[in-house]
């Protein structure tokens, strides 16, 4: 399992990369003008986002793949997402996710109340080509009273993908999620032949509104990096990650 990017992070696993969203309450303008201009102050910033598609109810502005590492933004109905694959530096990666805070909102007429909620997500690929269920069960509850759920011996596991969430603010406006995505298919567990697919490790860290200005919006950047890094470091990594990989490379 070689690790492209460059970040402490993303050392660990296949693929790490940072993505946004913005969840919006009301539908974001469709006119031309206001997205291509907001599409051409990103590009000025980040000359290498040049590529400007048209998919199935999104909008997005994308760099091309280099070395497995790129980074996006895309506009849907109700959200603004952006990512960033594989970075050098978290520094890199945050630089798109702040750049869209501080100027959609003026770009794309969004008023504080508006927004559902802003959310930064820390996602790490682990690459498997066995049972990626059975991988996930082993490495994070095989010590656990669960393990006594599956007979090993005579069934197939079909679905073992644990989810966690928990607050980080007493008002509970500030939430942690951590998930975990295997992708394991029935077909292949009934012929026994599993394709390289990631299992998937997901923290997001999520900020709901009311939000008083579009300042405080931005400003809530900061808390979410913080979060997002400690957690990743004191837990996600040490709790979930490795021994994902450890069950894998045993």
């Amino acid at each position: 399992m070689e690790a492209r990017a460059l970040t402490s992070l993303g050392a660990v696993c296949t693929d790490f990369y940072v993505n946004q969203k913005l969840a919006l309450k009301m539908d974001l303008p469709s006119a031309r003008e206001p997205v291509l201009d907001m599409f051409d102050r990103v590009r000025r910033e980040l000359p290498s986002m040049d590529r400007f598609r048209r998919y199935d109810g999104e909008l997005a502005l994308e760099s091309p793949e280099s070395e497995s590492r790129y980074n996006w933004l895309a506009l849907t109905k109700t959200a603004i997402r952006t990512g960033w694959v594989n970075p050098e530096n978290l520094p890199s990666a945050y630089r798109l996710h702040r750049l869209i805070l501080e100027i959609a909102p003026y770009y794309l007429s969004i008023s504080p109340i508006d927004v559902e909620y802003v959310e930064l997500v820390f996602g790490f690929d682990i690459e498997a080509d066995r049972n990626r269920n059975e991988v996930v069960f082993d490495a994070l509850l095989g010590d656990s009273p669960l393990t006594a759920l599956v007979d090993h011996d005579r069934e197939t596991l079909l679905d073992a993908q644990p989810f966690v969430g928990f607050s980080l603010s007493r008002r509970c406006d500030l939430q942690a999620f951590i998930e975990v995505k295997t992708r394991t298919r029935t077909r292949e567990a009934a012929s026994g032949r599993y394709g390289p697919e990631p299992i998937s490790v997901y923290l997001t860290v999520r900020r709901y509104g009311p939000f008083q200005t579009i300042q405080e919006l931005s400003d809530s950047f900061g808390t979410l990096a913080g979060h997002a890094e400690r957690l990743s470091e004191d837990r996600v990594i040490p709790c979930v990650v490795m021994p994902i990989r450890e069950e894998l490379l045993g």
